[in-house]
């Protein structure tokens, strides 16, 4: 097992316990959730940024090649910024409705949470980048990837709008967002790695 899914497994540990030991349910677990979320999208806009040679092959923008240069990249960076900050602004609306975080103890877990987390991301991160340095990604497959980050939370409202959210829902959902941590980790992984290794199967010839 790499070490970033074994890194993704323990902040998805760490979160699960902090739930149950400050007794927070479902929606509570959404929280971390909406945390997680927004940290992978800042840290796939910094790496769309930190492309320095890159493909936009099959990708376009109002129905226009998206350019292989520095404002093609920035621009997708921008787009995909206000696209995916505008989604978790409205988590955020609906979470301050349905499922405020009271107290210190709560905010404290949910901190410590997003802090297990972001030590977990920032490893994933340092993988994908040196694999970028080698190869040449596609922007495009770099910008829709985190997106399928996104999907455990629509289960977990849907799911737990119709089931409720007894202990034993906060494992199922734990279960699914982390094996959805690891799938995504595992394809962002191979998609650096095998732009790498065609990048130096280009360079031999």
């Amino acid at each position: 097992m790499a070490t970033s899914a074994r890194n993704l497994i323990l902040a998805n540990a760490i979160t699960l316990a902090t739930t149950l030991v400050f007794g927070g349910d479902v929606g509570w677990l959404l929280w971390p959730y909406w945390v997680q979320s927004v940290i992978i999208g800042w840290y796939a806009r910094k790496r769309m940024l930190a492309l320095r040679v890159f493909s936009t092959e099959g990708f376009t923008s109002n129905n226009r090649p998206v350019p292989e240069n520095e404002q093609g990249k920035r621009s997708t960076a921008n787009f995909f910024v206000l696209h995916y900050g505008f989604f978790h602004a409205g988590y955020l609306v609906f979470l301050l409705a349905q499922h405020r975080v009271d107290g210190w103890l709560g905010i404290t877990a949910l901190a410590a949470s997003g802090v297990s987390f972001v030590m977990s991301q920032r490893q994933t991160y340092a993988a994908q980048h040196a694999a970028d340095l080698r190869g040449k990604p596609n922007l495009g497959a770099l910008m829709f990837t985190p997106y399928l980050r996104v999907l455990p939370m629509h289960l977990g409202i849907l799911m737990g709008g119709a089931l409720g959210g007894d202990g034993a829902m906060l494992w199922v959902f734990t279960a699914l967002k982390t094996a959805s941590d690891i799938g995504l980790d595992a394809v962002d992984r191979r998609i650096a790695e095998r732009s790498a290794a065609r990048a130096a199967a280009v360079n031999r010839r």
